[in-house]
């Protein structure tokens, strides 16, 4: 079971890498096949849809198939073949068909190891388990960012995203042969998604799950490049080196979150007050969008550390799940939280094009773009506060 989880851990890894690495090609795209940042924008947004509309299947899938089938078929039909469409494509379109194949073969792969967490080990030790397979496979935000970039200069684009291709397929194999499926559970009682939707002490925490992932995860992984080349004149290397201090914020963030529910006693205070230094980030950035560049870094790390409350939020909701419903609860939940990031994507795309970027202030469509994800950060922790506490 170790072995397999460590598999799933590394595929996590890639998993993290697909959703940030567009930011670090989005000037070599535009030169190349003539994608523009809002092409980008909507081909990074059906990632993350489809992943997240794939996590009901995947649900039934754990539960009635298990981890092991479920998550390697996909990462190499799905991803594997993304990766190599990916490679080959000569237009947006492509591109945007990659994504979702990307999206599909991603899906299953963090909820697996959720799913036997849940299935095996502890309660009081899901959130510290789940912030570690986050801490850890957000090394993925780091390879996607100045490695990537270095990749890209010494290879070339489609070189790299062949090399991704196979690597992914490998990856894939090593889930069908070391991942162990737990024992099924055996229940009188049939349920659905229905069931956990009826369930008022998750209708508080809905929301937050929504919109929590999605400023972090939008920024990082498509709107830190051109806020950074359009206002500060940044390269590549500026770029690569500025989504590298964002993703190491991210991997510390879902480390210091891990632990500080049986720290203190409490998920929900731990989850709500992080978030509101969150939405202080980003009101900052709104403030002062153009104050110089190392304060740009600062507040898109700060916004990655305080938005990594994922595993957090994914430990209080789970701890109203009956055990026969495990599967379809953990992916229900993240469901949410990457369906939330899928629909802020489209929406940042289209507030971008309509706050006439090109002007004579370059800051300003970002300006715009900060205070809207702030927005609705502090409008999820509202509802969120009251939201019933509990513990394992």
């Amino acid at each position: 079971m170790r072995i397999g989880l460590i598999c799933l851990v590394l595929a996590y890894v890639l998993s993290q890498f697909y959703r940030a690495f567009l930011a670090v090609l989005t000037p070599v795209l535009g030169v190349d096949i003539g994608a523009s940042a809002e092409d980008l924008a909507f081909a990074s947004g059906v990632w993350f849809i489809v992943f997240a509309l794939m996590q009901l299947p995947v649900g039934w899938a754990l539960d009635h198939i298990g981890p092991r089938r479920t998550a390697s078929a996909l990462l190499a039909l799905g991803a594997g073949g993304g990766a190599a469409l990916f490679a080959i494509a000569t237009s947006p379109f492509q591109v945007i068909v990659a994504m979702a194949l990307i999206g599909v073969g991603c899906s299953p792969v963090l909820m697996a190891s959720y799913y036997i967490f849940a299935r095996v080990y502890p309660a009081r030790v899901f959130a510290t388990l789940a912030a570690v397979v986050i801490g850890v496979g957000s090394l993925g935000n780091i390879a996607g960012s100045a490695p990537l970039a270095w990749a890209v200069e010494a290879f070339g684009w489609r070189e790299t995203l062949w090399a991704l291709a196979a690597i992914t397929v490998a990856v894939a194999g090593l889930l069908f042969i070391t991942v162990r499926d737990p024992q099924r559970v055996v229940s009188e009682h049939k349920g659905s998604v229905l069931d956990l939707l009826r369930m008022p002490a998750l209708w508080l925490i809905l929301p937050l799950m929504f919109v929590n992932y999605a400023p972090a995860a939008g920024i990082r992984g498509l709107w830190v490049g051109p806020y950074l080349t359009d206002v500060f004149g940044a390269g590549p290397i500026g770029i690569g080196r500025a989504t590298l201090a964002m993703s190491l914020a991210m991997v510390a963030g879902n480390f210091v979150y891990g632990p500080l529910d049986r720290l203190f006693g409490t998920r929900k205070w731990v989850v709500l007050i992080g978030n509101l230094f969150g939405v202080a980030a980003l009101l900052a950035l709104y403030l002062q969008p153009a104050a110089s560049f190392g304060m740009a870094v600062f507040l898109t790390s700060a916004i990655g550390f305080f938005g990594a409350s994922f595993a957090v939020i994914m430990a209080h909701a789970r701890s109203f799940f009956p055990a026969h419903l495990t599967g379809r609860g953990v992916t229900l939940i993240n469901l949410f939280g990457i369906g939330g990031v899928g629909i802020f994507q489209f929406a940042t795309g289209q507030i971008y094009a309509s706050a006439n970027p090109g002007a004579a202030d370059p800051a300003a469509p970002y300006a715009t773009l900060f205070l809207f994800s702030g927005a609705l950060l502090l409008a999820g922790a509202v509802i969120y506060a009251f939201s019933r506490d509990r513990t394992d």
